[in-house]
């Protein structure tokens, strides 16, 4: 274990045994792949004889360095091939049965010193270790895919393992260029065990007719900054695969939030496992293809569009961020915006918030002096709803507390014209106890804009069993001509982005708070093996704590699922008055401004 892993076996020459054996070869190791099918080893070498010769012509290698990388890969169709290997990777499909038996044949073939590794996501590598002769040199190595782009390798121990073998792949990882991350042997490790957790409650989502699957894709790519939508990831990484991978983490933990959405059973055992068989949660062109092409679930296009209301003046009740960067979202796009605020003062303040940010817009050059003057025009401060009796959408972002929205609906109600929309920009309340307090419930909706409402793309739009057919279509059109992307959900908590994200981040507190990994690591994990802009404790702290506890809480209320109870430590947190950023410290120390 001590000598340089400098001859690698990879056991299984699939997307990402192939992807490994490239990774190891450019950095100058001997990689021996070993695949029983002759097809997937003529398939791994011709696959990396294309991502070489792409190299040679973007000139960031020359062509005799690339027939090096070429000679240093050597494929053999049987185990005893491995016997001169420092190192075995082992990536077979991800069944115990599979690994174990090609552990045991490996046992007799290596020799006692070499390390073999599994790269499984959702199997115990303790089990597996255990049936080996030398449990000691077993671990896991759970790189990403695609592995050459993707810089996450989770490093597994399981209680057998010896910490020279960490240390020899861990050295190894980093010559790699990709950074290693050191978890112990439990269902999904870090990354996983976030990522199916979400990826399952999506599933769940569908399926429960709640929402679309284009709604919820863009839900979470407009409003969570992600590289895809669950349900187009679920088809990527395979939903058999996923489903495996939750039955594992669900024999862990015996949360219901791992225990797999029925659909993920239903599309398995049908056959539709995603873009490998042509059709998952969407149809592909072809089996392997990532086009999506229209099936009998597309949308066809609004057809709701003319049946709306006419829309010229929006009035907006508020003073803070949200409220001042929507009123600049509605002028920008043309309309007369009236922005009311509890006094004259608190609305000029507002508009003055407008002005800087047009500013900022004529700075960078992504607006004309003119366009800024003209849109700032259109804003009339206020200090009364009172100014709201001619609008012709009166939507209201003031403070997230149920009697402060359902008093200023009662007023409104008295104050808007008739056939006037009153909506709500809440991101947790429930929306029909906003429109029960009016006497037109029908003309009540919720617009849930993401903050900052200039930049972000989302809207969630809102309709309670109430909500009349006209008033959901004049916001759908209105939305699309502010130059925002809506998505349709019924009233339930969370709606669909906070409903997704929220319990992702509750259960990374949990991983802290049982000591399975620490704050860095699994912030790491997650930008780096998910793609998200930001590790979960990094959002939280910018979010604040407090707004994210009573965002679980109320899932929580809503649910009544034992998993979204809020996680002690971010109780205990909020309890001490650690709210993230705003405070100088949340879950990490921030500098005073």
């Amino acid at each position: 274990m001590d000598t340089p892993l400098s001859t690698i076996a990879v056991v299984g020459l699939g997307t990402m045994g192939t992807g490994i054996a490239d990774v190891l070869v450019r950095a100058g190791r001997e990689v021996i792949g070993i695949d029983i099918s002759d097809t997937a080893a003529a398939q791994a070498v011709a696959a990396l004889e294309a991502s070489t010769a792409r190299a040679v012509a973007r000139e960031r290698i020359t062509e005799e360095e690339r027939q090096d990388v070429l000679a240093r890969f050597r494929t053999f169709s049987d185990l005893q091939a491995a016997a001169e290997a420092d190192l075995v990777i082992e990536v077979v499909p991800e069944s115990y049965e599979a690994k174990q038996e090609v552990f045991r044949a490996l046992d007799g073939v290596v020799r006692p010193g070499t390390i073999i590794a599994t790269g499984t996501n959702a199997l115990s590598v303790t089990r597996l270790a255990a049936d080996s002769t030398h449990p000691e040199r077993v671990l896991g190595l759970h790189f990403f895919t695609p592995v050459q782009a993707m810089k996450l390798v989770e490093v597994v121990s399981s209680v057998l393992t010896d910490p020279r073998a960490v240390e020899a792949v861990t050295r190894l990882a980093l010559d790699l260029g990709k950074e290693p991350v050191a978890v112990g042997d439990r269902a999904g490790f870090i990354a996983d065990g976030l990522l199916f957790g979400y990826l399952n409650q999506a599933a769940a989502m569908y399926e429960a007719k709640y929402a679309s699957r284009e709604d919820i894709d863009a839900a979470m790519k407009l409003g969570c900054g992600l590289p895809m939508g669950p349900l187009a990831l679920l088809d990527l990484i395979g939903v058999d695969t996923a489903r495996t991978v939750l039955e594992a983490m669900y024999a862990d933990s015996h949360d219901r939030l791992h225990a797999p959405a029925p659909i993920l059973k239903q599309l398995s055992e049908a056959g539709l496992t995603g873009r490998k068989s042509g059709r998952g949660f969407y149809t592909y062109a072809a089996p392997g293809s990532g086009e999506v092409v229209r099936d009998a679930l597309t949308p066809l296009g609004s057809a709701e569009a003319s049946a709306g209301r006419e829309v010229r003046s929006v009035g907006v009740a508020g003073s803070g961020t949200m409220a001042s960067g929507i009123a600049e979202v509605f002028a920008k796009a043309g309309y007369r915006v009236v922005l009311a605020a509890r006094s004259q003062e608190k609305a000029d303040t507002a508009k003055a918030r407008i002005a800087k940010s047009l500013a900022r817009s004529v700075d960078k050059g992504r607006m004309t002096g003119e366009a800024r003057d003209a849109t700032l025009a259109l804003i009339t401060p206020a200090g009364t709803l009172d100014a709201f009796v001619d609008v012709d959408l009166a939507l209201e972002a003031v403070a997230e507390d149920l009697e402060v929205k359902q008093e200023l609906f009662a007023r409104l109600d008295k104050i808007c014209k008739p056939g006037a929309v009153l909506a709500t920009t809440t991101s947790s309340l429930p929306v029909v106890a906003c429109a029960r307090a009016t006497s037109r419930p029908q003309d009540v909706i919720g617009m849930h804009f993401f903050n900052p409402a200039p930049a972000m793309k989302l809207v969630e739009i809102v309709r309670t069993v109430l909500t009349g057919d006209d008033v959901h279509a004049t916001v759908r059109e209105v939305t699309t001509k502010i130059r925002k992307h809506p998505v349709d959900c019924g009233d339930r908590a969370g709606f669909i982005v906070n409903a997704l994200l929220f319990p992702y981040l509750n259960n990374a507190i949990k991983m802290v708070q049982e000591h399975y990994a620490t704050l860095d690591d699994i912030d790491a994990a997650m930008k780096l093996g998910g793609g998200y802009p930001m590790g979960p404790f990094e959002l939280l702290d910018v979010v604040g704590l407090d707004v994210s506890l009573a965002i679980e809480q109320v899932l929580h209320r809503e649910f009544r699922d034992p998993g979204l109870a809020p996680a002690p430590l971010l109780e205990h947190l909020v309890a001490a008055g650690c709210l993230g950023r705003k405070t100088g410290r949340g879950f990490r120390e921030y500098a005073r401004r």
